[in-house]
């Protein structure tokens, strides 16, 4: 059933809004996955903070319009389903990996970040950057490390005194 126009605006101005708001663009090819394989991606998309949505590329084009993944539009061709990162930007990245490695049929064509558009072999490296709770344990790490060699050098003093007291100590 074709859509009409009120139809259209409300997609286009669904996905425009959710582009405004994402991190991250992952744009993949779908054709081959079955309705239940799909239904399985939604699933996971949708318990890992990721807005997937398949988008007419006439429709994608115009949401995309203004919006930093407006680098993409050259790129839409074909049945593509297109994964938003909203919490943090390798999250759809790593979405669809996953659920490629069990479904060869859903190929990754490009992602962007940041207004940049990349290839499709870049969604490892994406994939491999930290969540957000990831980010903040590295940060409070790297933080923390010169406090603590600071309290471990000053505790190494009077414990070496002691240890060369002992040495005396047992010696004569």
């Amino acid at each position: 059933m074709p859509l009409n126009l009120e139809d259209k605006k409300s997609i286009v101005a669904e996905v425009s809004a959710i582009a405004a708001e994402a991190h991250s663009v992952v744009a993949a090819e779908y054709h081959g996955l079955t309705v239940d394989e799909m239904t399985q991606l939604r699933a996971t998309a949708r318990n890992s903070g990721v807005y997937l949505r398949v988008v007419k590329n006439t429709l994608a084009r115009r949401a995309l319009e203004g919006t930093e993944f407006e680098c993409i539009n050259d790129g839409l061709v074909g049945p593509l389903v297109l994964a938003f990162s909203q919490e943090d930007p390798g999250s759809a990245a790593r979405l669809v990996k996953d659920f490629a490695k069990e479904h060869s049929n859903l190929v990754t064509k490009m992602l962007a970040v940041g207004g940049v558009m990349l290839p499709a072999n870049e969604l490892d490296r994406l994939a491999s950057l930290p969540t957000k709770d990831q980010a903040i344990s590295i940060l409070m790490s790297v933080m923390k490390a010169p406090t603590e060699k600071l309290a471990r050098t000053l505790k190494e003093v009077p414990g070496k005194l002691v240890r060369t007291v002992a040495a005396v100590r047992d010696a004569k």
